[in-house]
């Protein structure tokens, strides 16, 4: 197995980046130790060399474990070296001396002042010099030689100058429809499943299908592709992962969450219906922490302790309906009884993926399903053992279902390799297709034994390297595997993911890496990743690009490569969450193990704990133990820690503030105030993440972490920043409020007093009432790296806030997602100004949700259009459309109100050259509140064409998504099937709707997605029958679930 280099040659590389910063410095460096940093900074130089050599050099060398003990050396001393440069930066004062023509005697009294931390920094670098120096030494005498290069045609990898064309490659992407991948080859085999999971049994007893095969030979994609289809003809469902090393309470409170949401609906629920490829992840759910404060008396933890061990019937819990927040403090003994009390008139249907043992059916499931259930109610199980399937469908022999008195019957298939022509079909359908089908795919998908991971990650080896010759791929399988391959082992699977990951640049291999951090089948938003990589400084500029953008390429290159799966797309056509498969995280884990480049505690992993520092923590839920499970590591070198699910307890304590740059606590009900404020001693801190907390205040120290980039309190209870907030110079994202709820988050402004504010006797003030975020002395000139400022809310008292707005001339993306302002207020004229401002400086995404003012509206009336707008959402009462819009050319993604929906708007739209999607909204609480006028305005718009709304023909030609979501909806009509050539995709929610007529002569029409109310089954039911009569119908998913 070849090295693991791509993580140490990323931190390498940066080292050199802080050393050379180090050494411009003139004034702090101690005497003597300028040429001890440049003699460390010499030798990581050439340690880097090497690095990147054997990054090329393919299995097959001698010296394996010397170079890999070398290696570990060499990481070891870049780690320290590094946390002394930052802690340097951050003892010594950042205004000193060097930064200004200053005199002899500031000169001495900085040294003199500095003294101190300078001689202890000073012999902190001569110890590393010396280790520097012997490990060069140990390399000689043990002979860990240089690495000779191999053939190049036994490994696709490309060379330097190819490897940096890459970022420019997969920098720009086209947009797409993420589609529901169906299991391929097994279309009889599905429907006989599909009719057993929906036929009624005899007895009506509950029913047991278990899904047994190898890891990657694709359970889970057949387990999620009969529950999506299936699910709808059942009262309720819920699916959950529990895998090998699992929470008990997390399983249960996850099922019990999904039941509980789908009661509260009437039924299933949209946050219920899962893309096939998605599993709910343990502690996925919002879960209180069960952190105790260190001053609560004994008597009240053992109450509580005895609260939750008692059945929820011993404590007055049989409440018709429970509320979430009970929910989330329950036992695992009252999560079972709800568990039954709630499930017990009800046809279910669960899916229960990747069991492991038979202890976790008997122990964990059986408990909370109701002994006496009549329904015809079904499980869906995965397991890769086949005694662990015959224990969960105990009633089956040989594949066929078999009866049991008073039982219902229970089904064991087993899913085998691909033969045939299959693989081959599925390699081809995994890569581009552009690409030339020649005998190469044949001999790949051959090698791959029938096993469908392999063959996908395979095909995107070949599809990131097009133009190497046959001959070549041929080489590469006769080295890979030199007999002839029938069906895959684990070894096998080890060998094509090592060739695929050896292909990858040393920057890939550590953003590949990283994602062993995320839990074992986590839906990872792609936002929230790109901006981790960026602040642990993974994604830098590169070639001209930003950050961002060459974190955009590595993502598309990895998605590409299809060691990603993308699970959910965006409304502008990119990935908006992806999943890693278990086998390639398990692969990559074991990469990262190697390199101590990441180290996990809890979650499914049962990992033993590194003798090595911990740099990269990731602490995830599993069970009651989790609360010793971080004793006997070393955590004082920790640079980056996340939080994933319902944990005791975070030992805040044992790290050092001084080095830890990353913080992402999401979803972590634990945190406390007085976290918070620990947090802000944390003074290189880059990101910090504490979206869906309960913490509602932001200290003023927050203004202590210079370095940070990131800050996401979405979805947490904080109101408004502080005013200190102002003063973060590198601060590029700023993301608050909750887009559901459309809370938005008050940016400061300082208030003056009274005597200010009263008028002269003219009528008009003599000073601004406040001062804005930004006009403060010394915020004055700072925030220009602000990129995004999401979830914000605009009042009458916000001119203030809304004139600072024009300094930001650095942002992309504004998102106002509360605005509350009269039309004769300051307020109004200064926000209209800036937004115009910042449309000229390069605004990209403007989003506003208006839906109490009439400001939107006022953008009719813009000088100048935002030319480089790719995103814009106007959503509220908007009378009509803003003509520059046509002069957007750039426009990828429209979201405007309902209210404008008319066969003329869309005959202004239908020539916007790069629109994607295209949404007509208006949310329910506004449509509530003016419920009649809303309904008189849409009247009032189909009455001008004859009483329909026409989709224009021909044009629309980049237009692939289609959305309506209102409380009303009028008719639609597609007379040509020109109309829209390129639509996939059409999503409506609505609680009326008239009719969507002529869309079966769409050509490219895939899906037809349908959210609907009990009012409007009658239309529903008339759609999915009439699209039933079309050979070529698109799938039709009513509140999730496929009908037609």
């Amino acid at each position: 197995m070849e090295l693991a280099v791509g993580a140490s040659e990323a931190t390498m590389r940066s080292l050199l980046g802080k050393l050379g910063n180090l050494l411009a410095q003139e004034y702090s460096l101690v005497s003597g130790v300028r040429g001890d940093i440049q003699y460390i900074n010499d030798e990581l130089a050439s340690m880097q060399a090497f690095l990147r050599d054997l990054s090329v050099v393919t299995e097959g060398h001698n010296h394996d474990n010397r170079r890999k003990d070398w290696m570990k050396q060499i990481r070891d001393v870049a780690y320290d070296v590094e946390d002394c440069i930052d802690d340097f930066a951050h003892r010594l004062p950042q205004d000193s001396i060097s930064d200004a023509k200053c005199s002899f005697i500031l000169t001495k009294m900085y040294e003199l002042l500095t003294w101190w931390p300078r001689r202890d920094i000073a012999s902190r670098i001569a110890e590393l010099k010396v280790r520097a120096q012997q490990i060069a030494d140990r390399r000689n005498r043990y002979g860990v030689n240089n690495p000779e290069h191999c053939d190049s045609s036994n490994s696709p990898r490309p060379r330097a100058h190819a490897a940096a064309q890459d970022i420019a490659e997969y920098q720009d992407t086209k947009p797409q429809i993420v589609s529901i991948k169906e299991p391929v080859g097994m279309k009889t085999v599905m429907e006989n499943l599909e009719k057993w999971l929906t036929e009624p049994q005899p007895d009506k007893g509950r029913a047991v299908l278990s899904i047994v095969g190898f890891g990657g030979v694709g359970k889970t994609t057949i387990a999620m592709a009969l529950y999506r289809k299936v699910s709808g003809k059942f009262d309720c469902q819920a699916s959950v992962a529990v895998s090998q090393n699992y929470d008990e309470d997390e399983v249960l409170r996850s099922i019990l969450n999904q039941v509980s949401k789908q009661e509260e609906a009437g039924g299933s629920t949209e946050s219920s219906s899962r893309d096939e490829n998605t599993r709910e992840p343990q502690g996925s759910s919002s879960t209180s922490s069960r952190e105790e404060n260190t001053a609560e008396s004994g008597t009240k933890r053992m109450l509580n302790k005895l609260k939750k061990a008692l059945p929820l019937s011993l404590l007055g819990g049989n409440d018709d309906k429970t509320s979430v927040r009970q929910q989330e403090t329950m036992g695992s003994l009252q999560l079972r009884e709800e568990l039954k009390r709630r499930l017990a008139e009800k046809r279910y249907i669960l899916l229960i993926d990747d069991i492991w043992s038979a202890k976790t059916w008997n122990s964990i499931i059986i408990p909370f399903l109701p002994s006496e259930n009549d329904k015809d109610s079904r499980i869906i199980v995965t397991t890769r053992f086949h005694a662990v399937g015959s224990t969960c469908s105990p009633r089956h022999k040989n594949d066929e279902a078999t009866s049991s008195p008073g039982h219902g019957k229970d089904l064991l298939h087993k899913v085998d390799f691909l033969t045939g022509d299959k693989p081959l079909d599925l390699f081809n359908a995994s890569i581009p297709d552009p690409m030339k089908r020649t005998d190469r795919d044949k001999k790949l998908s051959k090698i791959c034994g029938g096993l469908p991971l392999a063959i996908v990650t395979m095909a995107g080896l070949v599809a990131c390297n097009p133009n190497k010759a046959n001959s070549d791929w041929s080489k590469l399988c006769e080295s890979l595997f030199p007999y002839p391959v029938t069906t895959l082992n684990l070894d096998g699977v080890t060998r094509i993911l090592d060739c695929c990951y050896n292909d990858l640049p040393a920057d890939l291999k550590t953003c590949l890496l990283y994602l062993s951090i995320f839990p074992k089948g986590w839906k990872i938003s792609r936002k929230r990743l790109a901006r981790r990589w960026i602040a642990e400084g993974f994604a830098t500029e590169k070639q001209g690009l930003t950050e961002e953008e060459v974190a955009e390429a590595y993502f598309n290159q990895l998605a590409r490569r299809n060691l990603i799966r993308p699970v959910e797309h965006g409304s502008n056509g990119k990935v908006k969450a992806f999943q890693v498969h278990d086998m390639v995280l398990e692969y990559i884990m074991s990469k990262s193990i190697e390199e101590n480049f990441i180290t996990v505690v809890g979650g499914h992993w049962q990992m033993t704990a590194p003798s090595n520092k911990v740099r990269r923590l990731s602490l995830q839920s599993s069970g009651s133990k989790h609360g010793n499970s971080t004793k006997g590591l070393n955590l004082a070198q920790v640079r980056s820690l996340t939080v994933f699910g319902n944990l005791n307890h975070v030992p805040f304590h044992s790290f050092n503030y001084g080095i830890i740059q990353v913080l992402d606590l999401e979803g972590w009900k634990g945190l406390k105030e007085r976290h918070v404020t620990e947090i802000c001693q944390m003074l290189v801190l880059k990101y910090l993440s504490i979206r869906r907390t309960e913490i509602a205040k932001i200290p003023s120290k927050i203004e202590k972490l210079e370095y940070l980039e990131t800050l996401d309190i979405r979805e947490t209870y904080v109101e408004e920043l502080p005013k200190s907030v102002g003063q973060l110079k590198r601060i590029s994202s700023i993301l608050g409020g909750n887009k559901n709820t459309r809370k938005g988050l008050r940016l400061p402004q300082e208030k003056r007093n009274k005597a200010m504010k009263n008028p002269s006797p003219q009528g008009k003030t003599k000073e601004p009432a406040e001062k804005g975020f930004l006009s403060q002395e010394k915020a004055k000139g700072t925030m220009k790296s602000l990129r995004v400022l999401s979830g914000i809310e605009i009042v009458d008292e916000s001119a203030a806030v809304a004139a600072s707005l024009h300094q930001l001339t650095g942002l992309r993306k504004l998102a106002i997602y509360k605005l509350k302002i009269s039309e004769e207020n300051d307020t109004f004229k200064e926000l209209l100004s800036s937004i115009e401002y910042l449309g000229s400086c390069g605004l990209q995404t403007l989003a506003i949700n208006d839906e109490n003012s009439k400001f939107i509206n006022s953008l009719y009336n813009m000088s100048a259009p935002p030319r480089y707008l790719v995103s814009l959402e106007l959503s509220g009462k908007l009378k009509w459309l803003p003509e520059w819009i046509t002069s957007i050319t750039t426009l990828n993604k429209l979201t405007i109100s309902i209210t404008v929906l008319t066969t003329e708007t869309l005959e202004i739209l239908r020539n916007l050259p790069s629109l994607f999607s295209l949404t007509f909204a208006f949310s329910l609480s506004a449509a509530k509140q003016d419920q009649d006028t809303v309904k008189g305005i849409l009247e009032d718009n189909k009455l001008a064409t004859d009483g329909e709304i026409v989709i224009p023909a021909k044009e629309f030609k980049s237009l692939k998504l289609l959305r309506f979501f209102a409380p009303f909806v009028p008719k639609l009509s597609f007379p040509d099937k020109s109309a829209m050539p390129a639509l996939e995709i059409i999503e409506m929610r609505f609680q009326e709707f008239e009719g969507l007529f002529g869309i079966e002569i769409l050509e490219n029409l895939r899906e037809v997605h349908l959210k609907v109310s009990d009012g409007a089954e009658a239309i529903t039911k008339f759609l999915v029958s009439d699209l039933k009569d079309n050979t070529e119908k698109p799938k039709v998913f009513v509140d999730g679930i496929v009908t037609a």
